[in-house]
Formats: structure tokens, sequence, C-alpha cells
């Protein structure tokens, strides 16, 4: 009996150093790829030029004279989606569109019984979302398990004093996690007339997201949720106004045969800002930052940073 319990055992700690060698040696590929990018965005300008100057009937710019050959071939060799620039982030969404996501949503340690409301309603606005009591795992662990259970995203609630404050989005294999802090805070039992929660997947409603980080935001945000049929009642809406995310959850009805139609809150209604994207999974302490709202930042009343 003690031989099997210490052959399971033998057999599981390889099994972690595996899965932990297999993470590493991921991460370590998408590094390369990444380090890539800057060498692929000056061939890739290289190009526009050549085509351009080919357009315009024009002669060669003297920079790209030397890889014209190159650059003419590689040119014709390509069609629609290979002559765009890709990056990193195609990587970490490569899946995307192709599959459906499957999203755990889990919170702090020893949650409040509201930090747990609001975790069942996020989970319910999430299809194909699993919610999962946080227990005693620890980060590492928590994402360790996540992984072999083939989850692409975990989402993280965290509060204060018993208020909702914090949320983090980490996807998985191999990252980003962004982090926004949670604001007013509204549950559906609060919202008055409060709409059935539908089951349909929902359409998502992007608003006012301009930059390249507002755009990042928006996909760490759309791929949570799988592709809707065109006839489905239910969106979802993230509103930016002044870098503050408005999240809002609608069920809507068309009036008889006009063209208007009611909308119903569904809940539930807080706002976000995002403070921290980093290229890792929130496990990995070594990952770089992405983007950090630093204090100063806050300073300038002009800038905007989506």
């Amino acid at each position: 009996s003690n031989q099997h319990i210490q052959h399971s055992s033998e057999e599981w700690q390889s099994e972690i150093t595996m899965s932990t060698r297999k993470q590493v040696r991921l991460r370590k590929e998408y590094l390369y790829r990444k380090s890539l990018e800057g060498k692929e965005k000056v061939k890739y300008e290289k190009k526009q030029l050549l085509k351009k100057a080919l357009a315009e009937g024009k002669s060669i710019p003297t920079e790209i004279r030397r890889d014209e050959e190159q650059l003419r071939h590689e040119i014709q060799m390509e069609d629609a989606e290979t002559q765009k620039l890709a990056n990193a982030y195609d990587d970490e969404y490569s899946t995307a569109g192709h599959k459906d996501p499957r999203v755990c949503v889990t919170t702090s340690r020893e949650p409040s019984s509201r930090l747990k409301q609001f975790a069942k309603e996020v989970n319910l606005n999430i299809p194909n979302a699993q919610r999962i009591n946080r227990g005693k795992y620890n980060i590492n662990s928590l994402i360790e398990s996540a992984r072999k259970a083939e989850f692409s995203d975990v989402v993280i609630l965290q509060e204060t004093r018993g208020e909702p404050d914090g949320l983090l989005i980490c996807h998985l294999p191999l990252g980003p996690t962004a982090y926004f802090t949670i604001s007013n805070c509204v549950l559906r039992h609060d919202i008055a007339d409060c709409g059935t929660m539908s089951k349909a997947y929902p359409h998502l409603i992007v608003h006012n997201f301009s930059t390249a980080l507002g755009k990042r935001t928006t996909d760490i945000f759309r791929y949570l949720f799988p592709v809707p049929k065109s006839e489905s009642k239910r969106v979802i809406t993230l509103a930016n106004d002044d870098d503050y995310i408005s999240f809002r959850h609608h069920v809507w009805e068309r009036q008889g045969n006009s063209r208007s139609v009611v909308l119903k809150e569904v809940g539930p209604r807080f706002e976000m800002q995002l403070y921290q994207i980093k290229l890792g999974t929130v496990d990995q302490s070594e990952a770089d930052n992405e983007w950090v709202l630093r204090p100063y930042m806050n300073s300038s009343k002009r800038r905007r940073f989506m």
C-alpha cells in the first residue's frame, strides 16, 4: 500500500514537472516570436514603400533598392491574409472564432456573500462560463488546474470590505492578463424592473475605444464571448468615457411592427478602469508589463489612453 502511494506521488510529481516544462517552452516560443515583431514590422514597411512606388510609377526608394528583388518575390507570394502585419497578439488568440471560449469565474479567497452573488451574475453574463469556489487554491494551483481543464480564460473577482472592487482577466495558456478596478457595482436585485436573464449568446457593443490600447482592451473582453446568432435579443455594452468603462447588460423586444425597440436592463451594472496589462499569465511574476497606469498619468486632464 505504501509502495502504491509512493508510486502515485512520483507519477503526480512527474506530471507537474512535465506540465511546468511545457509552459516554460511555450512561453519561450512566444517571447521569441514577439522578439521577431520588430524585424517583421521593418520588412512590412519596406514592402509598403515598394508597393507605393510601383503603383505611382516612381523610382524605387534608395533605402530598399538592395532588398528589392527579395521584396518583390515575397509580395508576389502573398495573399490577402499573409500580407497583413502579424503580431504576437495573433498567437495569443489564434483559436478565437474557431472554437467557443471556456471561461472559469472565481473570486478571491473567503468571499463575502455579496462577492459570491456578483460572481454568480458575472458567470451568467458569460456563455459557457463555469463558476468555481476558490477554497484554498493559491494562484499557481488555480491557473494550473484551469490549464489542465482547457479553460480559455480565468476571471477573478476581488473585493474590499464586502464591496466588489477588482476584476482580473487572465487568458490561457500564455496570457495576457488584464487588471481592472471596479466601482459603482449594482447587482440584479437592486435594479428596478430587472429583466429576465437570457441564455442566448449576447451581441457585444463596444463604444469609444479608438486607440491601440482601447482595441487591445476590447479584444480581451471580446474573446470571452462566443459568436452570437444574428437573431439574439441580448446585448452587452462596454462604453468608454474618459478611460472609465461602463458595463451594461440588456435584453430587447421589438414593439409590434415598428422599427423601435424596448430595452430592459438585466444587470449587473458597474464601471471599470484598466490599470495594468501583463504579457504573461497571472501566476508568472517574471512576465513583462505591456501597459501600466502610473500615478502621474492621471494628472494630465486632456490625455486619454483608450
